[in-house]
């Protein structure tokens, strides 16, 4: 009787296994999505700031001025540092 029990408590983890991976990986790609909302949602937010672009060169002033521009935006934002760097990086150009 209890290598019966055993035996059935043995399937009921085998079974209930894979269900949870599948759980695990509905939530990840969810939580994926939402974040990819939430990308989106930041960038546009940004771009509706109207923030300056840098187009490259030797220009210590109008780079000054760009770091300015966009810090601006960013504490207006309230920014954390990865979203600063994948924001900046979106209007550099050349």
């Amino acid at each position: 009787m209890a290598q019966r029990a055993l035996a059935d408590a043995m399937e009921l983890m085998a079974n209930a296994m894979p269900q949870e991976a599948v759980s695990r990986t509905a939530d990840r790609v969810a939580q994926e999505a939402r974040r990819g909302g939430e990308d989106e949602l930041r960038l546009e937010r940004f771009m509706n700031n109207k923030p300056p672009i840098f187009k490259g060169g030797y220009d210590p002033d109008g780079a000054q001025q760009w770091i300015e521009g966009i810090d601006r935006i960013f504490g207006a934002m309230r920014c954390l540092d990865e979203h600063r760097v994948l924001l900046g990086g979106y209007v550099l150009h050349d």
